[in-house]
Formats: C-alpha cells, sequence, structure tokens
C-alpha cells in the first residue's frame, strides 16, 4: 500500500492541467461575511445581500468551493464540510483536497492521507493537495517525504505560489498547522 500511495503521490508525468483556480495557489482566501458572520450551512449571497443556504440554487460549484477553502481556513470545520456537501462533483480533485484538509485538521491523519491520494491521483498537478499533504508529512515527522511534495509543487509549476510557501513556513517551523 505504501508503494502505491508513494507512486500517486510522486505522480508520473506532468500535464498542463491545473486543479485548482490561479487565486488557490496565489494566497490564501481572505475573510468574507460568509466566515464572519454567516451560520454553519450558509454563505454570503453578494446578490441577495443575506447569508443564504449554500445548497441554494444561487451558488455554483465555484462559489460553494471559496465558501469551504474560506471557511476551512477560518477553522470553521463544520461549516467548511456543509459547503463541500452542497457541491455536486464529490470526486474532484478539489473536493477531495479539501476534504482531506478537513480530517487532518480534525486529527484523522489515516483518512487525510486517503484524501489527498485520491486528490492526486484525480489530478496530479492539484498544488494545494500536494502542499497539504505536505504539511500533514512534516506534521507527522517525516520531513523528507514533505520536501519531496515541495519538489513535486515546484515541478509543476508551482514557484512563487501560495502552496509552495504554505509547505515552506511548515518547513521551517512557522505555523507548524496552521494550514
Amino acid at each position: 500500500m505504501k508503494t502505491v500511495l508513494a507512486a500517486i503521490f510522486l505522480g508520473f508525468g506532468v500535464t498542463s492541467t491545473q486543479a485548482v483556480s490561479p487565486e488557490d495557489w496565489e494566497r490564501p482566501p481572505e475573510p468574507t461575511e460568509t466566515s464572519t458572520e454567516c451560520p454553519d450551512g450558509q454563505a454570503w449571497d453578494k446578490e441577495a445581500e443575506r447569508c443564504t443556504d449554500v445548497k441554494a440554487n444561487s451558488f455554483n460549484d465555484d462559489e460553494r468551493y471559496r465558501a469551504a477553502r474560506e471557511l476551512a481556513y477560518a477553522g470553521r470545520l463544520k461549516a467548511a464540510g456543509l459547503a463541500l456537501d452542497a457541491m455536486t462533483d464529490q470526486s474532484s480533485s478539489r473536493v477531495l483536497t479539501y476534504r482531506g484538509f478537513l480530517a487532518r485538521k480534525s486529527g484523522d491523519w489515516a483518512l487525510a492521507e486517503q484524501f489527498y491520494a485520491r486528490a492526486l491521483q484525480e489530478e496530479p498537478n492539484d498544488l494545494l493537495a500536494r502542499s497539504y499533504l505536505g504539511m500533514g508529512l512534516a506534521e507527522k515527522g517525516d520531513v523528507e517525504a514533505a520536501r519531496r511534495q515541495l519538489w513535486q509543487i515546484r515541478a509543476r509549476g508551482g514557484r512563487e505560489t501560495w502552496p509552495e510557501r504554505a509547505l515552506l513556513m511548515t518547513l521551517r517551523g512557522g505555523r507548524l498547522s496552521a494550514y
């Protein structure tokens, strides 16, 4: 099993597709009303100018994903999970990546590792999945494996991106498990 996971984590071949939008690899999300005002299960609807259920038709999956990411970064793991639950494609690498993030932040590394492996199997160039995987590996003491993920991020065009910077912060001992 470890050999299979290692092959998935390192990936074979580099493709030109990116699993996430550029905003995901440029910076962490900025807080909005979604994370500062809305209760669990809701996100800020700009048109309605109020909190609205994340399952509402007024949101598309990109908006639900941005809400999940923002809520996860704000430490609102349950709310982030509800936003992910509302997304239509539950097998997309971005959903799997954040499921891994939520599992890792909840203390379930084994489940997190499974989600990251599935995300990377779905999309080997998912830089956030590689970054979060690397952070988890570093947190567990496997710094060499975390460095391999950093190398993979760079090899896949991720230099000077948020995933690279976040993993570097972890490897350098700064804010070890903040993300």
